[in-house]
């Protein structure tokens, strides 16, 4: 039988994660020790009290019945309240909060609840290719922000012709950022909320990495901003912040009618999130934080390590004050997939090139800080004999 893909398959590059998972078997292959700084999934355990709460909510048989499309209101709350401890932020939480099954899957069906063939999603460049892939399947068009290191990697929302905002229906941003490890201020965001406001653009914020912060600076969350609300939502979950990313739950926060359209795709699609998996984020959200602390600290000694060790080999990285990446320049004489291919042919260390986050991506590789401070030098060490 001869098949025929979707043409919408035709339009995405390959999985820039698979890709990598591709490359370092085939090193593997060859009897090399693999140090992986690619995929942003924490090494770190889930912690007890939270593993606790879902062992007790598997054992409860009403959590293996459907759950609610919405969430259950007791993880909505949770989200609310904690909200309001974080961020100062009042949520309603039976309208201004929504359930996901990880905000990898609310990012992805955004689109097919806002963009029609013909209309734009705005996207970063470089980004987390979900923004892209979601746009795609929902027939929509994308167009590019450039984040460039001279301009802190924020984009230039005035260089957008007007051409293009006339069709614009979402404006996706992510600070902190992944990849390039930037964070937004908070004139920046009232920039990007004023500016979806003036052309009628939903404003769909990343915030996957809000907990990740360094140095005791903490990050900003757009809700935070006035009028926020009338344009934005705000994609978040607990995959990072309690090292929960094999659970698949999250949630979105903000613009009652831009969730609402959300949950239609949703109840669509999608049968919710397991109650036992959300009665342990319900736990996650309000028990004690020293775990989350303590994920800070650790990831801070890493990033400490990596810095000093890469400015020591003559390459220039900054310490990032947010998320557990670290993005920096590659030696002039390589590309960026040129670079990652010969260090991983050569020392057995993997790195993601930055053009598989987009075109401005190019030059530039990510690290992760998903290695113990150990590995972390043996890596290092690694690098400094191959010559680099």
């Amino acid at each position: 039988m001869i098949l025929y893909r979707a043409e919408r398959l035709k339009r995405l590059p390959p999985y820039l994660f698979a890709e990598i998972d591709r490359m370092k078997s085939e090193a593997a292959k060859t009897g090399l020790d693999i140090i992986s700084f690619g995929i942003g999934d924490p090494d770190l355990p889930t912690p007890p009290h939270i593993i606790e709460a879902l062992e007790k909510g598997a054992q409860n048989p009403a959590n293996h019945q459907y759950p609610s499309y919405e969430g259950m209101l007791t993880f909505r709350q949770a989200v609310a309240d904690w909200y309001m401890q974080r961020f100062g932020v009042d949520l309603n939480p039976e309208r201004e909060v929504l359930s996901l099954i990880g905000s990898k899957e609310g990012i992805a069906h955004i689109s097919l609840a806002f963009i029609n063939p013909g209309d734009v999603a705005i996207i970063p460049d470089p980004a987390y290719p979900v923004y892209y892939a979601g746009s795609v399947f929902a027939g929509g068009e994308t167009v590019s922000m450039p984040l460039e290191a001279e301009n802190d990697f924020l984009p230039d929302l005035e260089d957008l012709k007007r051409s293009v905002l006339q069709r614009a229906r979402l404006l996706f941003l992510n600070y902190p950022n992944n990849p390039t490890a930037a964070v937004a201020t908070e004139d920046f965001f009232s920039q990007a909320v004023e500016f979806a406001r003036e052309h009628e653009i939903i404003l769909a914020h990343d915030a996957a990495y809000s907990e990740m912060y360094f140095d005791g600076v903490q990050t900003r969350s757009i809700m935070q901003t006035p009028g926020a609300k009338d344009v934005a939502v705000e994609f978040h979950s607990v995959s990072k912040t309690y090292n929960m990313t094999g659970w698949r739950i999250g949630f979105v926060v903000g613009n009652a009618e831009v969730l609402a359209g959300l949950g239609a795709v949703k109840t669509n699609i999608d049968s919710g999130a397991f109650q036992a998996v959300q009665e342990a984020a319900i736990a996650a959200l309000t028990g004690d934080q020293s775990c989350v602390e303590e994920m800070r600290s650790t990831y801070e000694k890493r990033r400490n390590v990596l810095i000093e060790g890469l400015q020591s080999l003559g390459l220039e990285a900054n310490k990032p004050s947010a998320t557990f990446y670290v993005w920096f320049p590659v030696p002039e004489k390589y590309s960026s997939i040129d670079f990652t291919a010969h260090l991983l042919k050569e020392t057995g260390v993997v790195v993601t090139p930055g053009n598989g986050f987009g075109e401005a991506g190019e030059g530039f590789v990510r690290m992760t800080l998903t290695q113990t401070e150990e590995r972390i030098r043996e890596a290092l060490e690694r690098i400094r004999n191959a010559g680099f």
